[in-house]
């Protein structure tokens, strides 16, 4: 889908959807070498306008174009795409509008160049998935002694008190499942822009695997 007129790009943006399309490095003027993130942000279009009046709080749901089969998308979900003029489109995320974001409508579309190099960007993605993992790998715990004729080895200790309360308290750091959450890393740089095939290159890490969804939006608070 091609970008038209009627677009919230070249303004302060409530942010953007993409993909991850993986890492690299680029060389500075100076020569320096920088460990950059390439992003595929965009093109998305405003599936739903929420506002104070209707929903309590001003808001857009946002819809990340890409090709996906109607089958893919179920009867509910394609009637509220069509309502606000975004079919095709699978990844939904809703990014609270801040002041200054413009009055965008659904149906607008939202592109990359509402940001700008240098600029500085928070990166939501959903980290990669480590299954069952011991309070080592998962708390990064130290353990005990290795030698010796130590049996404390990779064991968590104490979790809670014999007689009183006799009970395991809930939020006690032990081994489980761990990865597949919501990770945001902050304060990224914005090292260079392609508008025409709509990829961000941000310096640092970005969570989650190659091809996994993230929400890019503008820094909300300064390095």
């Amino acid at each position: 889908m091609r970008p038209d007129p009627m677009t919230l790009g070249g303004i302060m943006g409530p942010g953007i959807l993409g993909k991850k399309i993986g890492m690299t490095q680029v060389f500075q003027a100076n020569g320096d070498v920088v460990p950059v993130t390439l992003l595929k942000a965009g093109p998305c279009v405003v599936v739903q306008r929420k506002t104070p009046v209707t929903d309590g709080y001003d808001a857009v749901q946002l819809g990340f174009v890409e090709f996906v089969k109607s089958s893919r998308i179920n009867k509910p979900e394609t009637g509220h795409l069509k309502k606000g003029g975004a079919e095709g489109v699978r990844f939904l995320k809703e990014i609270r509008l801040r002041p200054g974001a413009g009055d965008p409508k659904p149906g607008d579309k939202v592109l990359v160049d509402q940001f700008k190099v240098m600029e500085k960007v928070d990166v939501t993605g959903i980290s990669k998935g480590r299954g069952f993992a011991s309070i080592i790998k998962r708390h990064h715990f130290r353990g005990g002694p290795g030698s010796h004729g130590s049996m404390f080895h990779r064991s968590p200790g104490s979790i809670g008190a014999s007689s009183f309360p006799s009970r395991v308290f809930p939020g006690m750091k032990m081994a489980g499942h761990m990865g597949v959450q919501d990770v945001t890393v902050r304060n990224l740089e914005v090292i260079n822009i392609d508008s025409d095939d709509n990829v961000l290159m941000v310096k640092g890490a970005v969570p989650g695997p190659n091809g996994g969804y993230v929400i890019v939006k503008p820094a909300k608070k300064g390095s």
